[in-house]
């Protein structure tokens, strides 16, 4: 089912027929060119002129109960009393952007009259459906400017991704492979609070369920596979013609009849727990994720359900998104920087040349030796997000990156890997991400920007705290004793 966008706008039956129906035509125009403008995969539909409370209450309704409805784009074209507004807007959970514009870009300085006055009020009506919104406490992303400007067309796109996310948030199956790794704590949470917060299920499996899946592979689908490995990657024939190579095979096609069956696009699992599996699923996972699917690591369940969201985000966008760790420092005077790299499992989406597929001992976990892509990642900015689950709420943590390349080779290094230097600088970024509480596990992306995360943990109703170049370490701290005690204060008057 394609997901739908509707456009409402707000005006009343004070100003008579005429202009209500140049409200409906410039609505549609509107809808029309934003429609083409936005690269978001949703259908953007003009739903009606509102101008009584009775028909407030009917949109909220249905947009809450209708699954197609993403969210809604509402625009005052002329004044609308906001106090028809109140029943609804507390009856609609679906997200909403409040669109401040008008049909005219300009002044029509010599004939201005009443007439144009009354029926171009935006400028009056967006503040008094603005004051209702606040008032209410509702959540809502406001973007000012004219419906042509490429300015608002942008902003418009990335809050419409961000509905998409959390529409997929709100029904997701995250799929536990085994349990967490031993004694990690990030890893860890409440997913009874998770599922009430956001919607998604988080479901355990032991390892033997995948197995089953495995073990049933045809070894003529293993051959049709390795076909496509050739195909798509680098790899020399040793490699191609290699026991670990088909048994990755093997695993891919396994775990993907798993997830099927279990209606799941997001999943974990864990090195310590792979019990009746020959390797550790990396060149499996880094195709799945490549796909479209989440992951996390050691059972790492809400950057997997997370790493889910941002990828319905960014689809069609370049750069691409993967699972990440930061893994080890280069600490220097000329500014510090992070290496980022899994055991394995780091998306190719996100590569800059064509994968290199290798066979390379893991030397942890005690298993065969896995197949895995080795790339690195072109120079260009990017975020890393974290969510974590403090106790009391849960916050979403984002840094903003800049990714270089490395000054100078890694032969010896058999995963794929990113360097970054974090902002403002890796000494403050790493103090204050640490503050926050943040985990060793993010979903990294060159696709998306600090603001398509705002947008989602606007709608999800969730702290979020960024750290970028304006940043200072002393203003974090107290942001974060303040943002306790809000939260504490909000969650209690809830």
């Amino acid at each position: 089912m394609k997901s739908e966008i509707w456009f409402v706008t707000g005006s009343q039956r004070l100003y008579g027929d005429e202009v209500l129906n140049n409200v409906a035509a410039h609505s549609k125009e509107i809808t029309g060119y934003i429609s083409d403008a936005i690269t978001a995969n949703v259908d953007l539909k003009f739903h009606s002129v509102i101008t009584s409370a009775e028909a407030v209450s009917s949109l909220c309704k249905q947009a809450t109960s209708e699954q197609s409805c993403a969210g809604i784009i509402f625009w005052m074209h002329t004044f609308s009393p906001a106090r028809m507004w109140i029943n609804g807007l507390k009856e609609l959970t679906k997200p909403f952007v409040h669109l401040h514009t008008q049909y005219n870009s300009r002044i029509p300085w010599s004939e201005i009259d009443m007439d144009f006055m009354n029926e171009n009020q935006s400028a009056h009506g967006d503040r008094e459906f603005g004051f209702l919104v606040t008032r209410l406490r509702k959540n809502r992303k406001v973007i000012v400017g004219h419906w042509k400007d490429k300015k608002v067309t942008d902003r418009l796109d990335v809050w419409v991704r961000a509905a998409l996310g959390w529409r997929e948030f709100q029904s997701l199956k995250v799929t536990r492979i085994g349990d967490n790794m031993r004694d990690v704590a990030v890893t860890e949470g409440d997913k009874v609070e998770a599922q009430s917060r956001f919607g998604f299920s988080v479901n355990g499996y032991g390892v033997g369920d995948l197995v089953q899946f495995v073990n049933d592979v045809d070894d003529s689908q293993i051959k049709s596979l390795l076909g496509v490995y050739e195909s798509e990657y680098a790899l020399d024939k040793n490699t191609l013609s290699s026991k670990s190579l088909f048994e990755a095979a093997r695993i891919e096609l396994g775990l993907r009849a798993f997830l099927k069956d279990k209606s799941s696009m997001a999943f974990t699992d864990t090195f310590e727990d792979l019990h009746g599996l020959h390797q550790l699923p990396g060149l499996a996972v880094q195709r799945l994720m490549a796909d479209g699917f989440g992951f996390g690591a050691e059972g790492d369940w809400k950057t997997s359900a997370l790493l889910r969201a941002v990828k319905v985000m960014d689809s069609a966008l370049e750069g691409g998104t993967s699972f990440m760790e930061d893994y080890t420092y280069d600490l220097n005077d000329d500014g510090s920087l992070v290496l980022g790299a899994h055991m394995l499992e780091i998306c190719p989406t996100i590569a800059s040349t064509k994968p290199r597929c290798e066979v390379h001992p893991l030397g942890i976990g005690g298993k065969n030796d896995p197949a895995r892509l080795v790339f690195g990642v072109s120079s260009g900015q990017a975020i890393n997000a974290a969510l974590i689950d403090m106790g009391n709420r849960f916050r979403l943590l984002v840094n903003e990156v800049e990714v270089v390349e490395p000054p100078q080779d890694l032969p010896k290094l058999p995963v794929a890997r990113v360097l970054w230097k974090p902002a403002p600088s890796m000494e403050t970024a790493a103090e204050t991400w640490i503050l926050g509480g943040g985990a060793h596990h993010t979903v990294f992306s060159k696709a998306i920007k600090t603001e398509y995360m705002e947008d989602f943990a606007d709608m999800a109703g969730i702290e979020m705290m960024v750290i970028d170049k304006q940043t200072r370490a002393r203003e974090f701290k107290n942001q974060l004793k303040w943002n306790e005690v809000y939260y504490h204060l909000f969650e209690n008057r809830l």
